[in-house]
């Protein structure tokens, strides 16, 4: 294994990135995104339920053996779908799990793994024409494109199944973007060039209505803690996409299905007295947007990804959503759960973050 020294400053390099990229909402939001780096047969990646944000706070990263996970993850053993079996505990004294995506970054060969939730990718990685549209933003780079599976396995298998060429960049249709490289600048600065080529302009929106809001929020609502989340209710268009379905894994795991749409004339009360229960958030059109007061910060980091989202989305493209088949895969699965677990008791315990 390298000098101690050697791979804790290289550690640290990439909790540092991890931080950044973390403070920034337009590559990931809440606990979404992971990263991880390669040393010497162990791979260290961040822990599920966990914030890149809080990577310089707190021990985030678990060490886990690549080779046993590789082993489970080639005979689509279940055993890979639960990685925390493959931590190592002397090095792992929080008991945390690793990242559901854990055998995503196991399976890529390069050392450093950046996997982000970047709107403007996600923007394209929802529309149906995603590879038309991408192709020529990436062209001179080594990239692929890889259908909608299931984070965990399922995606790790995607992935191994359609990038046989060894790509530093992925397109995961309807979740987000990877990127990687053999060291930690190199991975930061791939993903600065990504990010750059597949920037999307979004549209201007008018502000939101912070007068009317607050009589509409009753004892039960809360404004978001983003003024950038009204967008999605004060622009028609993505007021329009927020009413469908989810198009990404987090926004199910975070909001549900959607936001609720408030009717013409509804308060929060009366949105709530329709739907049989108090939803997440509600989104008054042409208003803005109302969070549940014991949404956790996931969900108002996801209201504004919808937002930023749905700003880049033109009014004719045509959006891949997730089918009903594939909501249940979400919320019916234990790794999930288990994070939801975790943003719960953050929650309870007052651990909220400024979202800028």
């Amino acid at each position: 294994m390298p000098d101690a020294a050697d791979w804790q400053a290289e550690l640290a390099e990439l909790e540092a990135l991890s931080a950044r990229i973390g403070a920034d909402p337009l590559l990931t939001q809440g606990a979404g995104g992971n990263t991880s780096l390669k040393i010497d047969g162990t791979l260290w990646i961040k822990a599920s339920g966990t914030w890149l944000a809080h990577a310089l706070e707190r021990r985030i990263m678990v060490p886990v053996e690549i080779e046993p996970l590789l082993d489970a993850v080639h005979s689509v053993d279940p055993a890979a779908e639960q990685a925390h079996r493959f931590t190592i505990a002397s090095l792992n004294p929080s008991g945390l799990r690793p990242s559901i995506e854990t055998t995503v970054h196991a399976l890529m060969p390069q050392r450093v793994v950046l996997h982000v939730h970047c709107v403007d990718t996600i923007a394209h990685a929802v529309r149906k024409d995603c590879i038309e549209q991408v192709t020529p933003r990436l062209e001179g780079l080594n990239w692929a494109y890889v259908p909608y599976a299931r984070p965990g396995l399922p995606l790790a298998l995607a992935i191994a199944e359609n990038s046989t060429s060894g790509p530093d960049v992925l397109i995961l249709a309807n979740h987000g973007l990877v990127v990687a490289a053999d060291t930690v600048a190199r991975a930061e600065a791939l993903l600065a060039e990504v990010k750059n080529r597949l920037r999307i302009e979004p549209r201007l929106t008018p502000p939101a209505d912070l007068e009317r809001l607050p009589e509409l929020a009753g004892a039960d609502y809360r404004l978001p803690a983003s003024q950038a989340a009204h967008a999605v209710a004060t622009d028609p268009v993505s007021a329009a996409r927020a009413a469908g379905r989810a198009m990404y894994p987090d926004h199910i795991i975070f909001l549900g299905d959607g936001p609720a749409i408030a009717r013409p004339g509804e308060n929060a009360k009366a949105v709530a007295e329709r739907f049989g229960a108090p939803p997440v958030s509600i989104v008054f059109p042409g208003m803005g947007v109302l969070m549940r007061n014991d949404a956790p910060p996931g969900a108002d980091a996801m209201v504004r990804c919808l937002a930023d989202v749905a700003a880049r989305l033109p009014a004719d493209a045509r959006v891949r959503v997730l089918t009903p088949d594939e909501y249940l895969q979400l919320t019916d699965w234990d790794a999930e759960k288990y994070r939801q677990q975790l943003a719960r008791k953050a929650s309870s315990a007052g651990a909220a973050q400024k979202i800028a």
